[in-house]
């Protein structure tokens, strides 16, 4: 009988990819899929290991998964991702319950991990680490109609609070080829609407081809039948004026950038190593909304870093208020252990980091709401998602929404819908972080 795995993967769209690198070499090992609701004779928890809050969500569902192991709910436990390459030794001696801790440049083993765990049997992968394969087949776990494709591995900026690098390792860029090989591969699966990711997109090909090579990329990318075509984690001081053009003038890219700035004080961001300031920042964002005025940019902000005083933390607030981000994410600084970081003087108290965090969150809700109600009345392309049971609606995003991550948009329509359907919505309400409306056409 076929060993039974579940896997529950944490974190980022990157780290998914990585769950579904791995089931797939799981499925071709005859090792079978199913959900963790299902009956299974081994888990697999595909860990976050960022920061903080990332750390202690991803000690939780191991120790949630190890009371549950106790209690018959499955035979063995295995431990993957950011977290278990970061403390293998750590994780095996603390928590006795895991059979096997798989860093990330051990994922090959994954078939070998899960049958030694079914028969409770311990297993180490010391001394197995490869390279990470960024080519490797996958088994989707997204809804269909959308998928991540990771255009590369690792990352080479060496920001002062990020443990990012040493977790995994220098920047290794995927061919054009290879790339677009694999979404030709997800359209054939239902792929409608691609989400480009790497832990610097901007970066993509510098290795490779000796110049940042993502609008090259896009422009083949652009050449197969997708509907919607998304690009996360650019970095500012990379959109070259040829991205920006690229993003201009190819229909198939939604206009939708997601930018980490992480501050705007001089100081504070070349303490971070961070190449940015606030001028080219602002001349930045600037130049975006001029060259495509209905540009969508979201953001993510450091509050809290080392250093960082009343008069940077204002010139944040005002950064804030003047850029005007759609979406916005901000967070307290996380000190991560074995960065520069963490190691500097002048830290922030906790309490000062988050009340600086809730301070940017409520400036940004303000923000968010005067743009949301100025949608009203506007008609936009929308993907199905799903239908509310409840709201007796359905619902899904429109191109200024990335999945997972910003909010949705509920609608009534007289004709049934089915997920990955792409409709018209005209907007008449307002609900908080969603917005409500009324399907125009069917498309």
């Amino acid at each position: 009988m076929a060993i039974k795995a579940a896997m529950v993967s944490l974190g980022c769209p990157k780290n998914q990819v990585d769950a579904e690198m791995m089931m797939a070499t799981l499925r071709n090992d005859g090792i079978q899929l199913v959900s963790e609701e299902a009956d299974f004779d081994v888990v697999i928890i595909n860990t976050c290991g960022f920061i903080q809050s990332a750390k202690e969500e991803a000690i939780q569902e191991i120790l949630d998964w190890a009371n549950l192991k106790k209690e018959g709910r499955c035979k063995g436990i295995v431990v993957t991702g950011c977290l278990a390459e970061r403390y293998q030794q750590e994780l095996a001696e603390l928590i006795p319950e895991i059979e096997c801790v798989l860093g990330l440049g051990s994922n090959q083993f994954i078939s070998k991990a899960v049958r030694k765990a079914a028969q409770g049997q311990k297993w180490s992968s010391y001394g197995k680490k490869t390279d990470l394969d960024i080519n490797a087949p996958r088994v989707l776990s997204t809804l269909p109609y959308f998928a991540y494709l990771k255009i590369s591995e690792g990352c080479d900026n060496c920001c002062t609070y990020c443990a990012i690098p040493q977790i995994r390792g220098r920047f290794r860029s995927r061919t054009i080829e290879s790339i677009v090989a694999e979404a030709k591969w997800l359209y054939k699966q239902g792929v409608r609407e691609l989400v480009l990711v790497a832990q610097d997109t901007t970066r993509y090909g510098m290795d490779l081809y000796g110049h940042y090579a993502l609008a090259e990329l896009l422009r083949e990318l652009c050449k197969i039948d997708f509907i919607w075509i998304r690009t996360l984690y650019c970095y500012p001081d990379k959109i070259t004026d040829e991205l920006i053009e690229v993003l201009k003038t190819e229909p198939k890219l939604v206009k939708y950038l997601d930018i980490p700035v992480q501050h705007c004080s001089d100081h504070i961001l070349h303490d971070m190593n961070r190449p940015d300031s606030e001028n080219a920042l602002v001349e930045l964002i600037e130049k975006l909304r001029r060259e495509i005025p209905s540009i969508i940019l979201r953001t993510t902000l450091i509050t809290g870093f080392p250093g960082e005083t009343e008069e940077d933390f204002a010139k944040l607030t005002d950064f804030v208020k003047k850029a005007e981000f759609d979406h916005l994410g901000c967070f307290a600084y996380s000190e991560e252990e074995k960065t520069k970081a963490a190691m500097m003087e002048n830290q922030v108290d906790e309490e000062v980091r988050q009340h600086r965090a809730d301070v940017i969150m409520e400036l940004q809700y303000d923000i968010m709401m005067k743009k949301q109600e100025a949608r009203i009345g506007q008609t936009v392309q929308v993907v199905v998602e799903g239908y509310d049971k409840y709201g007796a609606c359905y619902f899904g995003r429109s191109t200024f929404d990335a999945p997972d991550i910003d909010g949705k948009i509920f609608f009534d329509c007289p004709h049934k819908l089915a997920v990955g359907d792409f409709v018209a919505v005209t907007i008449t309400e307002v609900c908080d972080y969603d917005l409500v409306g009324q399907v125009f056409t069917i498309e």
